[in-house]
């Protein structure tokens, strides 16, 4: 707004649209710096073919000439370059717009002030009015992806309204802004990629040597947070390379409807450095680099720069690491987190919000911490990392040591149960729960690993969609009178088994938490409706993310990740624990958030 008064509101009605377009005074700049562009080359040549004859007819005269010709030539470049200064000024205050848009919500005055009378509908309309017509487009869509699209468009032009319409419709939109729509959007993400948005920071491995030059060009200033990826692990889908961006953008989509974080202190980085599938490389609307990605040792330089870079731009910045590759997360991880206020919720976040849905389900289990034996099907960055966590609680809560308290669990790969004896070569994560006490025995797939463990608690980290079966729920069933099954691989499709499957198979006994939203379940017989829990991250990490901000921490530990977990398991009220739950209504999210953030920052 400029701020100026108007007389009257019909006074300022007057003018027409052409008066006030013929007053642009941006157009009339970018017309300027046109005809300066191309009198700058004529200045160029006139002085070049001058300079060269003085050669041939030196004469004090001519000195002064050519010297004449240089004040001229630089008042030119000099001229040129504020006008262009200026339009860049502009621009940032055109993308700055959304924040402060508010489209037919803007008053008369408003408009006037702001020149935009007459290109907005006569209308003067309330926010909430907004809200109900935008929701009313959605719900029109025939699929979730065209859902997406239209609410990425939105949230590119109208802040204020896009967390209204969210934050009213939570448990109904969060799906479609994050998983398990984010997904679909992901992988297609270089093919419904609006170029008029203004999404975050791409930053190429090929600015390697000048990451911060490339973070200046960030239109606003001090981030809070920031959520960052490669792009290679994206949740099961494998390496999208720079079509993973909708996982920054959705997860700080979060962090702002979760947490309340302001919207203009987030920052989403995807760093474009190649891609290993085949298919993005060939398609021809790809966006990122098409280039395979680099080996280790230039991975890790670029990294080096990226977060040295950040920490020294804005120094009380929180960084969390997304989707990596299971390969380089623990590495990164390590190599940051006593450098950097930084976390990876793959590994962090992922165990967080499962340990706490497991402690509640321990807790109706009634059977004591030292008699659970849990089972992972996935032994990735993100089986290990939720392992730890659990770990971690057997410790804390069972008065364990360390080596006790690994016995507890029993990780699966793609070739059966994780032992220093099976013949192949370790990565390096899976040894921390690798079996030694097999006595020789190799257990080849999940059945026959199961029925070796007898588990309490079967949790599917491993992408494979299906893979507990009917028969492998039935004998969960008849192991334990409540089994513990968590199929928590994203998106759905990959989900280990449904609510529904679940709920059939254990006489709707089972203790059940998914990472992906399942519908309700209505038993039969009874007629009795149950609700699935949901072991999503958004449980834990705005609130991590929030309390880190507001203590401006240094670092995050390992403690206050553990905090965040029982602080989450606690939130629940009594007419969650009758309903069954294990976490939290989603309706509460922002309560829940605070309450994390309040515990951590103790």
């Amino acid at each position: 707004m400029n701020g100026k008064k108007c007389k009257s509101e019909n006074t300022d009605m007057k003018k027409t649209p052409l008066e006030d377009f013929k007053k642009n005074k941006n157009k009339k700049i970018q017309n300027i710096i046109i005809i300066f562009s191309n009198i700058i080359p004529c200045v160029i040549v006139i002085f070049f073919l001058v300079y060269k004859n003085s050669f041939e007819n030196k004469s004090p005269e001519k000195d002064k000439e050519i010297e004449n010709l240089k004040k001229q030539l630089n008042y030119v470049i000099q001229k040129k370059t504020e006008l262009q200064s200026n339009i860049q000024i502009q621009n940032i205050k055109d993308i700055i717009n959304v924040y402060i848009n508010k489209g037919t919500a803007l008053s008369t005055k408003e408009r006037v002030n702001n020149k935009l009378y007459g290109l907005i509908p006569s209308a003067v309309e309330t926010l909430e009015q907004q809200v109900t017509r935008c929701l009313e487009q959605v719900r029109s869509m025939s699929s979730d992806l065209e859902k997406y699209i239209y609410l990425s468009n939105l949230r590119n032009n109208n802040l204020t309204l896009f967390y209204r319409l969210l934050m009213d419709n939570f448990e109904e939109l969060v799906p479609i802004i994050y998983t398990p729509t984010v997904g679909e959007a992901c992988v297609k993400f270089s093919h419904i990629y609006n170029p008029a948005n203004r999404d975050g920071l791409y930053i190429s491995i090929k600015d390697k040597g000048n990451v911060l030059k490339i973070l200046d060009n960030w239109p606003y200033e001090d981030p809070d947070i920031t959520v960052i990826t490669d792009g290679s692990r994206i949740l099961g889908l494998g390496d999208l390379g720079v079509n993973g961006m909708g996982i920054p953008i959705g997860k700080l989509s979060l962090y702002i409807g979760a947490a309340g974080i302001n919207p203009i202190r987030t920052l989403p980085i995807t760093l474009d450095i190649g891609t290993n599938n085949p298919k993005h490389l060939e398609d021809p609307m790809y966006i990122g680099l098409r280039q395979n990605r680099p080996e280790d040792p230039e991975f890790f330089e670029f990294l080096d720069e990226v977060m040295e870079a950040l920490s020294k731009k804005w120094p009380n910045l929180i960084i969390q690491h997304e989707d990596f590759s299971g390969a380089h997360a623990f590495s990164l991880l390590d190599r940051y987190k006593n450098k950097y206020s930084m976390f990876n919720d793959d590994i962090q976040g992922t165990g967080a919000v499962i340990l706490s849905g497991l402690i509640n389900a321990f807790r109706k289990t009634d059977i004591p911490l030292k008699n659970h034996r849990i089972l992972f099907l996935g032994a990735g960055s993100a089986g290990v990392g939720v392992a730890k966590q659990i770990r971690d609680h057997f410790v804390k809560a069972g008065n364990m040591t360390i080596e006790e308290a690994r016995d507890h669990f029993w990780l699966v790969d793609t070739k059966g149960l994780v032992t220093f004896d099976r013949g192949d070569k370790l990565a390096q994560h899976k040894t921390i729960f690798a079996r030694k006490d097999n006595n020789g025995q190799q257990f080849k797939d999940l059945k026959s690993t199961l029925e070796y463990v007898k588990p309490t608690c079967l949790i599917g980290l491993s992408t494979q969609g299906g893979i507990f079966t009917p028969d492998i729920i039935k004998r969960m069933a008849e192991l334990n009178k409540n089994p513990i099954i968590f199929p928590l691989s994203n998106p759905l499709k990959n989900s280990e088994c449904t609510y529904e499957s679940a709920m059939q198979n254990s006489g709707s006994r089972v203790l059940f938490a998914s990472g992906s939203m399942f519908p309700p379940y209505t038993d039969p017989v009874t007629q009795m409706v149950y609700y699935p829990g949901q072991g999503n991250n958004m449980y834990v990490f705005p609130g991590i993310g929030l309390g880190a901000i507001l203590s401006q921490v240094s670092i995050i530990s390992d403690d206050m990740i553990y905090t965040s977990s029982v602080a989450l398991a606690n939130t629940l009220t009594d007419e969650e624990k009758s309903a069954g739950l294990l976490y939290p209504r989603l309706r509460r999210i922002r309560e829940v958030s605070t309450k994390v953030a309040a515990e951590i920052m103790k």
